[in-house]
């Protein structure tokens, strides 16, 4: 049956299409009207040849907007002709759902341990359980986590405590105490939506289906940096894990909201404790295992995000690291397309995001800002950024409008191109830089406000 949210997201397909035209229509005739030539810069063949790249750059993530979008589409499309848009029905019988065993790796997590339990025990869900695995911490994490556990609720709260081991090990010790076939692994600073889990669990009537990504969003919008990672949350990555998800292949599920079959993760050994990003690891692993993943834009986890420029910037060196590292551990299937092509392109799409489009904003920045000065020709530089939010714009109208989020978010997308990026793009191509030369580094950790 075709609801009216079908045609909302045809009405919407149209009006992209329309102002992706119309927006590089625009672009260009700027361009083409404002007389400047670049003659100069083709006489010198090494800056010829980074305009070329550049140029090619900016097809490329063109061509990855605009394929994202395609996809992201047919997902919602294929959910909606298919009736899968909604959870699990209510007249299913709720006890005969699978058992899930939601466990929780906390390190020094006492301000937001017992909210986050708390709001747990809320879940619009029947057979769960939950285990808090106190990863050695220093503050009174496992004190805090065993008082909740000790009220009497109807829902088994199990907690376990450890030598600090890192937040892998947590994991694996969670699932060895896991009684569910299914298990959640969250994070300590995470709000889940009350019907997550019932959205999820029904991807897994499909039994090639080894494990679902949740949709993971910012919940501190209290400043400037944090509704622009808001906005970095709903563009960048919901958009991204919609899409593959209609190939179901989601390249990272995500460590504030991840589903997983308990055979799966024992399949794959668990968790490794070998990088700084193990969600992105044990992802790789269970895809490169043939198993499929998907995503579940309706399972909603709130975290909490940093709120100083710091600490983003060391979160995402750490994650950038991380990623290199799992990339690297795998780096086989890089360069054999025979023996799974799917597999290829994967890990090839993962190099691009980590490596080649930082590297490429940051050398597109410099590039235009010396051209700028040296032959004064400052406007491609302003067309340079004007494309890339021109994308931006597109991408951000349309994420917001398929997650219902909050319109004003929009404003922001001109700084979220002009500031956010250009600084955390830096601090990616730093790590990538360091890892290349094997600077050490350390784990680091996000120090909570306690604003669940």
């Amino acid at each position: 049956m075709v609801t009216r949210k079908f045609y909302r997201y045809a009405l919407l397909t149209l009006l992209i299409a329309v102002l992706g035209t119309l927006a590089y229509q625009a672009d260009w005739s700027i361009i083409n009207s404002s007389g400047f030539s670049v003659a100069p810069i083709l006489q010198n063949a090494l800056l010829a040849a980074i305009g070329g790249y550049l140029v090619l750059f900016l097809l490329v993530i063109s061509f990855r907007y605009a394929a994202l979008i395609f996809l992201s589409l047919a997902e919602h499309f294929t959910r909606l002709i298919t009736g899968d848009d909604s959870y699990v029905s209510t007249q299913v019988d709720l006890s005969s759902l699978p058992m899930v065993s939601i466990v929780i790796p906390a390190y020094n997590e006492g301000v937001v341990i017992q909210a986050a339990i708390r709001y747990l025990l809320q879940l619009d869900y029947v057979n769960y359980e939950i285990i808090v695995v106190d990863d050695g911490s220093s503050d009174d994490t496992y004190e805090q986590a065993l008082a909740v556990s000790r009220e009497g609720h109807r829902v088994p709260i199990r907690v376990v405590t450890q030598r600090n081991g890192g937040k892998a090990d947590a994991l694996n010790t969670g699932a060895s105490h896991a009684r569910g076939e299914l298990i959640l692994n969250m994070d300590g600073d995470t709000k889940l939506t009350m019907d997550a889990l019932r959205h999820a669990v029904k991807h897994f009537e499909d039994p090639r289906i080894g494990a679902v990504a949740g949709n993971v969003k910012v919940l501190n919008r209290e400043n400037l940096l944090t509704n622009l990672q808001a906005l970095e949350y709903v563009e960048g990555l919901a958009m991204a894990r919609t899409a593959q998800s209609f190939i179901q292949m989601v390249s990272i599920v995500p460590g504030p909201l991840g589903l997983f079959r308990k055979s799966v993760l024992a399949e794959a050994g668990g968790y490794d404790s070998d990088t700084y990003a193990e969600d992105c690891d044990l992802t790789i692993k269970i895809l490169l295992n043939g198993w499929r993943i998907g995503y579940e834009q309706n399972s909603i986890a709130y975290v909490e995000s940093p709120n100083k420029l710091l600490d983003l910037l060391q979160q995402r060196y750490r994650w950038t690291r991380g990623m290199l590292q799992a990339i690297r551990k795998r780096s086989d299937a890089l360069w054999h397309p025979r023996r799974s092509l799917t597999n290829f392109l994967l890990m090839w799409y993962m190099v691009f995001e980590v490596i080649i489009w930082p590297f490429s904003t940051v050398l597109g920045n410099i590039f235009f800002l010396y051209i700028g000065i040296k032959y004064g020709l400052a406007t491609l530089l302003l067309f340079w950024w004007l494309q890339l939010t021109l994308l931006d714009i597109v991408s951000a109208l349309y994420c917001i409008f398929l997650e219902d989020e909050d319109l004003t978010l929009l404003l922001y997308v001109v700084l979220f191109r002009l500031f956010y990026m250009v600084v955390v793009d830096f601090s990616k191509l730093f790590a990538v830089v360091e890892d290349f030369l094997g600077v050490g580094m350390t784990w680091g950790k996000l120090k909570r406000v306690g604003r669940l």
